[in-house]
């Protein structure tokens, strides 16, 4: 059973994306995702009034009559939505945690994709998978995907993109839309990407449409001036205690954090990954719909 706390903040979030995708993304998820291309169904005999700049000259050259290709328009399209739900979303500096924005904005994406008779699917995910929802469509089955992201109780507390992206390859053999949802921080500390997931990401973007959406809060860039502070890895646990008045302390940390942040765009340009950025202290309306006009204009 829900609580009654819960069954509000679903319902906020029902009449906020309704109305987001109403208002803000009228026709930009369609003009993005729909029309992309016409899929091949066969090759037949030309029958008269075919249209001639169908036919296929060499399937004719080898029967000696004439064939022509049809295609027919590639309408339904399966939009997935990869979670990561690992202990580092449990976090937030202003009225929201990175896990609420994501489920806000995985709400508007499946809105829009059942507002255009698409079907929605989600995968959650720690460093292993926590749940499986297979595509469907329809408003209920919506507001199960958002009731999923809002009520889990993730089973672990840490990462693994790398294997939640392989588990997505298997059980998604049509191609789809893949909304990778992450905070994509390091989990070994360092500046830069793991080069395994490089590998990953750019495997299952051969065979899906993949779009990493990068959450963050403001405080995950910049330190605020608060003395000695006792910082705790969410996932590991490990503390650390930092001056947070030292300027050498600050410079590092924001060196870091830009440092990584640049690295992991460069991985996902080289590959061929669309990346979108949204903060915990911002709206990230305005982040989507330049998102699809980019991805419009690119067509």
């Amino acid at each position: 059973m829900l609580d009654k706390e819960l069954i509000k903040q679903i319902r906020r979030i029902q009449i906020y994306t309704n109305r987001a995708v109403n208002e803000a993304f009228a026709g930009e998820y369609e003009s993005t995702f729909k029309g992309r291309g016409m899929q091949f169904d066969e090759v037949r005999e030309y029958t008269p009034g075919d249209d001639v700049r169908s036919i296929d000259w060499n399937v004719t050259a080898r029967t000696g009559r004439p064939h022509i290709k049809r295609f027919v328009e590639e309408r339904e399209l399966t939009v997935m939505l990869l979670v990561d739900l690992s202990a580092s979303g449990e976090f937030g500096s202003t009225d929201k945690f990175k896990n609420e924005m994501a489920a806000e904005l995985c709400a508007v994406l499946a809105y829009s994709a059942i507002k255009n008779n698409d079907k929605v699917g989600l995968i959650t995910f720690t460093d292993r998978i926590e749940r499986f929802i297979p595509p469907k469509k329809g408003s209920q089955h919506v507001l199960r995907v958002i009731r999923e992201l809002l009520c889990h109780d993730a089973t672990h507390r840490t990462t693994d993109i790398g294997g939640a992206l392989d588990y997505l390859a298997r059980v998604m053999r049509k191609r789809a839309i893949v909304f990778l949802v992450s905070d994509f921080l390091p989990t070994n500390n360092g500046s830069k990407p793991d080069d395994g997931l490089k590998h990953n990401l750019a495997l299952l973007n051969k065979r899906h449409d993949l779009i990493s959406v990068v959450v963050r809060d403001r405080r995950e860039r910049h330190l605020p001036r608060l003395g000695l502070v006792e910082l705790e890895d969410a996932e590991t646990g490990r503390t650390v205690l930092v001056d947070t008045n030292s300027r050498g302390m600050q410079k590092r940390y924001g060196v870091l954090a830009e440092q990584f942040d640049h690295e992991l765009h460069n991985m996902l340009r080289g590959i061929g990954v669309d990346a979108i950025d949204v903060a915990t202290d911002r709206p990230f309306t305005h982040e989507l719909v330049r998102f699809f006009k980019m991805r419009e204009k690119r067509r």
